[in-house]
């Protein structure tokens, strides 16, 4: 049975000739709330003097919903919901080339939900060529727009900036996004060369004409111009389309989850503030998430947190069947991950190991076994009624349909690279 498709309505003809460039960013959002655990290193008093430090100078956005927004975002009903948008947008001086630029894009979107509990993180990336309809709101400068329909989602920012992304992430999940934060071009580079490299598996050649990448096959450290030129490729990956750019980048942000959770970084405060300070000092935050109290909260709920438990996940689409080259939702899919991230459920990925641009690391050491499950209580136990220690049920996991891509961080995958490099 073919899957359901969320098709936008049509508003005149479309306008989509202008919205092809080259080389559209893609940048290291979802490991910016982690590299906040460096607040943590030395406990939480420094932490509040070292926030203040990193937060001093950081460009601030009002999101019309925070009033909304709970003091602690640790203790957020539900779960806590930050909105991580990477932007081709250049200040003066940046370390990268203009090239062809036509405005200001968001090219890279991910949503984090943050389990109520902390025991999951979830990272779920919408595709750029992804068509929606848009839903009215007001711009960060305070500008009216109306309701759009059939609207290239990585038009958002350039129309509305942060405000009316959040609202339109909001009118398609279901969900209450009250925090949100906008990294550039140089925010990729200095992160990576924080870290000192990262270490990227590469099946076959990548090779790019647009942004100037050539990686032969093997296992490759990545950091500078290099890192953030592997994240924008898109012609050097798999079918060229942006879903094999979406799965290739996961490769990259799963390895950079690991270096930083199990290599060491954690143990590094010199490395962690660096990382912490890349990330800020390149970074337009809501207000809702710019104070050091709010930060101090959010790296409290990260710290225990292991590779395992953060998952990487594609927003369900299928190809526009009235666009070449654009997708749509695919609503049964959607109805799901959407569902498990409204009744903030754990969840885990179905059969589906490889997204278009990955594939699992066949060269990899395999995970340590786990510890064998304790054996069941015995009958009688289970039914003594003579304590009053109430027993608490499992949590409920739900696994998401085997046609929804994506990874761990645990999971070693590699770029599938490209036959026609």
């Amino acid at each position: 049975m073919p899957q359901q498709t969320r098709t936008p309505g049509r508003r005149g003809a479309a306008r989509h000739g202008r919205l092809r460039r080259r080389g559209p960013v893609r940048a290291l959002v979802t490991v910016v709330a982690s590299a906040l655990a460096v607040l943590l290193v030395s406990g939480a008093s420094l932490a509040a003097i070292t926030a203040q430090q990193l937060t001093s100078s950081v460009t601030s956005v009002a999101l019309g919903n925070a009033t909304a927004a709970p003091d602690e975002i640790s203790a957020m009903p539900g779960g806590a919901n930050i909105l991580l948008i990477g932007s081709d947008q250049r200040d003066p001086g940046s370390a990268v080339a203009a090239g062809v630029v036509d405005g200001v894009r968001n090219d890279v979107n991910i949503l984090v939900h943050l389990s109520e509990d902390h025991s999951q993180l979830t990272a779920v990336s919408f595709p750029r060529d992804l068509m929606i309809d848009r839903p009215a709101c007001t711009g960060d400068d305070g500008t009216a727009h109306p309701a759009a329909s059939y609207q290239q989602f990585n038009t958002l920012y350039g129309s509305g900036g942060i405000n009316c992304t959040v609202a339109a992430v909001e009118s398609m999940t279901g969900l209450s996004v009250y925090y949100a934060g906008m990294i550039t071009f140089d925010g990729v580079i200095e992160m990576s060369n924080a870290l000192g490299g990262v270490d990227v598996c590469v099946t076959q050649r990548i090779r790019d004409t647009d942004t100037g990448l050539d990686l032969s096959a093997g296992t490759h450290s990545l950091q500078g111009i290099d890192a953030l030129q592997f994240l924008r490729t898109r012609h050097g990956v798999g079918d060229g389309s942006d879903l094999a750019r979406i799965s290739s980048q996961q490769v990259f942000l799963s390895s950079m989850m690991r270096t930083i959770i199990s290599g060491g970084t954690l143990g590094s405060p010199t490395t962690l503030y660096k990382l912490a300070s890349a990330a800020l000092g390149n970074m337009t935050l809501s207000s809702s998430l710019s104070s050091p109290d709010t930060l101090v909260s959010l790296a409290l709920s990260l710290k225990d947190l292991t590779p395992a438990d953060i998952v990487f996940v594609q927003y369900p689409v299928v190809d526009d069947p009235d666009q070449a080259g654009r997708v749509v939702a695919s609503e049964s899919d959607a109805a799901v991950l959407e569902a498990a991230l409204q009744g903030d459920q754990k969840f885990t990925l179905g059969d589906q190991t490889e997204g278009r641009g990955s594939t699992v690391d066949e060269s990899a050491a395999p995970a340590p076994e786990t510890d064998a499950p304790a054996p069941a209580e015995s009958t009688s136990a289970a039914t003594d009624t003579s304590t009053d220690v109430p027993v608490e049920p499992s949590p409920v996991t739900t696994t998401l349909p085997s046609t929804i891509t994506g990874q761990t961080a645990a999971e070693a995958t590699c770029s599938v690279g490209s036959s026609r490099g």
